[in-house]
């Protein structure tokens, strides 16, 4: 009798475990990329999130194997002044979508471990409230881009050229 009831608990247990999907399972990225700058500058990524879940999912920063930090910030325009601030976090509300952009929203990264060129693919791995993780492949633009090149918003990243060096997946977080 007692070995049923264990099992019993055991079984809705992980039938529970296996309901409850993480925020990241709900997300679709796309139109990823960076805003290269010269020398050691620090760098802008930005992605389109798109929540299929029926929760709000909140984004609470990103890790890179080449970039030592990466922090989640906005931009904004107060009196004529452009500002930028950390933030802690980024909702991206359920069945809806959540743009980091220019001007907006950025994931913003800096101390690039080796340097990172227009046409280079680097891999950040977003984060979200609940700890799950989304490895996301980010296509560097020049300084000059102010979109991910695609031209369409319905593709996920530009083609990619076939003499872009690929940069090391993030194994650990940073």
């Amino acid at each position: 009798m007692k070995s049923h009831r264990a099992f019993t608990l055991l079984a809705g247990l992980l039938l529970a475990s296996a309901v409850h999907a993480s925020a990241a399972d709900h997300v679709h990225a796309s139109h990823a990329w960076i805003r290269v700058l010269p020398g050691s500058l620090p760098a802008g990524a930005y992605v389109t999130l798109e929540n299929q879940g029926d929760r709000p999912v909140a984004l609470i920063g990103a890790s890179s194997a080449v970039y030592a930090e990466v922090m989640l910030h906005k931009s904004s325009m107060q009196g004529g002044m452009s500002r930028m601030a950390m933030v802690d976090s980024l909702t991206v509300p359920a069945r809806g979508k959540a743009v980091l952009a220019p001007a907006g929203y950025h994931l913003m990264l800096m101390n690039a471990a080796t340097p990172v060129n227009p046409g280079d693919i680097v891999r950040l791995t977003l984060k979200f409230s609940d700890g799950s993780t989304l490895p996301t492949d980010f296509v560097a633009r020049p300084a000059n881009a102010l979109d991910a090149g695609d031209g369409k918003p319905e593709h996920a990243m530009p083609p990619m050229k076939h003499d872009a060096k690929s940069h090391p997946v993030a194994t650990g977080t940073h």
